[in-house]
């Protein structure tokens, strides 16, 4: 498709101007004077070398925070409420935001939509690539439906409940990865420095070490002697694992693991459920068709399996069968949330049987990361006392027999 800027005359006279998104210039030209008899200039938007160039891709292809999309989302609802246009509210909102990209994708929105352009289309050519499919196609329902600053509220409270929850998780996380990364550190110190000199203090004053004392020597020198090798190994392990869960068949297994792994994916299992709710109930908020809004909802699913699940659904609920009763054949999705789903459309309100369901699993979620994170704690603490032991005793020992050899 191409984009196209034009100037034309109505029936009654009045200049008009505008965007018009063709496959080439005559169905432009064809399109406008549908509604403008006299076209009085035409001309096909080109994307500029700037936006070519490296730098400008680097930082297009950055995803916009949600935390930002909600902050955003909350200042056009206001704006919108108070009776201000679509296009100021866009200039607006523009002149506020401190975040640089948003910035200039609302600037370029804003112009676009002052020549004609509906607000979605304008949203998808310069945000396409960086805002969730979530948020420009709940804004082209709500555009269409009229309900805009509805849509708009609903996508507040969509991305500020999924950030606050996400930053739960890595707040709950946080501890753990901390005690790992120090017992990293201290494990690599004591194997390269210290056991290195005890093994050369030993040597000199001779002798027969104890058998744990020998172990530890020789671990150290193992690594002392592989650890490039070791090094190499783990990079070329994680780009090659990093470069398969890339491929469509890797995204598949990825998923599966996340899914079916002890501990972990009933974590996962309870994230999707929520998101797959909270996503859905959203979109039929805003006027979305059930299968369309099927239709996004299992294109932003973060899990490949799941959301490969959900795209099956949409032939057969365009076939007239229920959402409840697609869902059964799901292997993964937790049977609570498939009979809430039924009894939503049963009682013809499936958007807020949703909304009260992802709440549910959220919560699940997040008890079920604290016990995981609960039962995680100590059995580092465990791992950490034993490898200390291990050391200890492995140092101490020789000491003995150093007393008597000196």
């Amino acid at each position: 498709m191409a984009t196209f800027k034009y100037k034309a005359l109505t029936p009654d006279g009045v200049e008009m101007k505008g965007v018009m998104q063709a496959p080439d210039e005559y169905s432009a030209v064809q399109r406008i004077r549908q509604k403008c008899p006299v076209i009085q200039e035409i001309t096909q938007v080109r994307e500029s070398n700037e936006s070519k160039s490296v730098l400008n891709l680097e930082i297009g292809s950055k995803k916009i925070d949600e935390k930002a999309l909600s902050v955003m989302c909350s200042q056009f609802a206001i704006m919108l409420r108070s009776g201000q246009m679509i296009g100021r509210v866009m200039q607006m909102v523009a002149d506020q935001t401190e975040n640089k990209q948003l910035k200039k994708l609302l600037e370029d929105c804003a112009e676009d939509v002052e020549q004609g352009s509906t607000v979605a289309s304008a949203l998808e050519r310069h945000g396409g690539k960086v805002l969730p499919m979530t948020f420009i196609e709940t804004v082209r329902a709500g555009e269409m439906a009229g309900t805009l600053e509805t849509s708009f509220t609903k996508l507040e409270s969509y991305y500020e409940k999924s950030y606050k929850n996400k930053q739960k998780i890595k707040s709950v996380m946080s501890y753990p990865i901390f005690v790992m990364v120090v017992a990293v550190v201290v494990v690599i110190v004591i194997m390269a420095k210290v056991v290195p000199a005890l093994s050369a203090t030993f040597s000199d004053l001779g002798g027969e070490l104890p058998m744990i004392t020998k172990v530890l020597i020789a671990i150290s020198s193992f690594f002392q002697r592989w650890y490039i090798l070791m090094i190499i190994v783990i990079i070329a392990l994680v780009v090659g694992l990093k470069l398969y869960f890339g491929t469509e068949k890797g995204r598949l297994v990825k998923g599966k693991l996340l899914l079916t792994m002890p501990v972990i994916g009933k974590i996962n299992i309870f994230s999707s459920a929520a998101q797959f709710a909270d996503t859905m109930s959203t979109m039929l908020s805003s006027g979305l068709t059930v299968n369309h809004a099927v239709e996004v909802t299992g294109k932003v699913l973060d899990n490949a399996l799941l959301s490969e699940e959900v795209g099956a659904m949409i032939p057969r609920i365009e076939e007239g069968r229920g959402l409840g009763e697609c869902m059964k054949n799901s292997q993964y999705f937790p049977d609570n949330l498939k009979e809430m789903v039924s009894v939503g459309e049963e009682s013809g309100s499936l958007d807020e049987t949703l909304m009260t369901i992802a709440d549910y699993y959220y919560n699940e979620q997040d008890h079920a990361t604290q016990q995981a994170v609960s039962k995680l704690e100590p059995t580092i603490m465990v791992f950490l006392a034993g490898f200390a032991g291990f050391i200890v005793l492995a140092i101490y020992l020789p000491m003995f027999t150093m007393y008597n050899l000196m």
